[in-house]
């Protein structure tokens, strides 16, 4: 791995931002860390935690992915997701609002979770994952902000988190293939995978076929892409956050980053 990491190093260096960079080959055991306990702002990276929360609370029987969630207008918020445009007393089942949380990064759908699973449960499974730097306070697009502080991650708890959620240990082996496989139905394509050819190309040509389980967070100044790519039969982990950056700069190391990944992982 060490080329890759010469070239992820070589991409970063001109930028004069700040950069939290873990990548960890899970099939060699190899793994490189930067600024890996640096806090950043969370952004909508937070809502991979929040997630591990509420299956949480499905393990415990609090909650059942079927449950029916009625959407109050009260509780809807602007920014990113179409739930802020559905018609008031709508219903939708727990697992469709989990997927509109992570695949449309839906701000209205991400604080309906928090209300149902309480701030207290995402904090404490943070903790039992083992993310030692990171905080949560914080609904999302509130108008002001927590006194007590803001959400905010650092690279190398989100790499544990992943690496729980790859291996099957991010609160069980059921819920771990099932987190993965809403992330690996990302719509926000534009940062880790952008450079990747597309997942429906024909790869008779010598490109290997692959899919990232990911999660992006954007606010100006902040940019972050994380997730686990599979590309043939490989697994592979990539915390990439940035802060104090240009946005098309930061946007586009990212983009070459993911197509360093996978032409290593080819």
């Amino acid at each position: 791995m060490k080329e890759l990491v010469n070239k992820v190093q070589q991409l970063i260096a001109p930028s004069k931002g700040i950069w939290g960079i873990v990548l960890e080959d899970l099939d060699s055991g190899d793994k490189w860390e930067h600024n890996e306990q640096e806090l950043f702002y969370a952004a909508s990276v937070i809502k991979v935690p929040i997630m591990a929360s509420v299956y949480s609370a499905v393990e415990r029987g609090d909650l059942t992915l079927t449950d029916l969630i009625i959407l109050d207008e009260k509780d809807y918020v602007g920014g990113s997701g179409v739930l802020q445009h559905f018609t008031p007393g709508s219903s939708l089942p727990l697992q469709d609002i989990i997927m509109l949380m992570i695949i449309q990064s839906d701000n209205t759908a991400t604080n309906l979770l928090i209300d149902l699973v309480g701030v207290e449960n995402i904090r404490t499974t943070m903790n039992e994952a083992g993310m030692v730097y990171s905080t949560f306070y914080n609904k999302l697009m509130l108008s002001t902000p927590n006194p007590k502080g803001a959400n905010r991650i650092a690279a190398g708890d989100i790499a544990i988190l992943l690496h729980k959620m790859a291996t099957g240990d991010l609160v069980n082996g059921t819920a771990s293939v099932q987190m993965v496989d809403v992330m690996k139905k990302q719509q926000v394509r534009d940062c880790l995978p952008e450079k990747l050819p597309s997942p429906y190309s024909d790869f008779d040509h010598g490109m290997t076929p692959w899919e990232l389980a990911n999660k992006t967070g954007w606010i100006p100044g902040t940019r972050h892409d994380i997730g686990i790519f599979y590309v043939g039969n490989r697994k592979f982990i990539a915390t990439v956050l940035s802060k104090d950056e240009d946005d098309l700069l930061s946007k586009r190391i990212l983009s070459q980053i993911g197509n360093e990944i996978y032409k290593y992982l080819q």
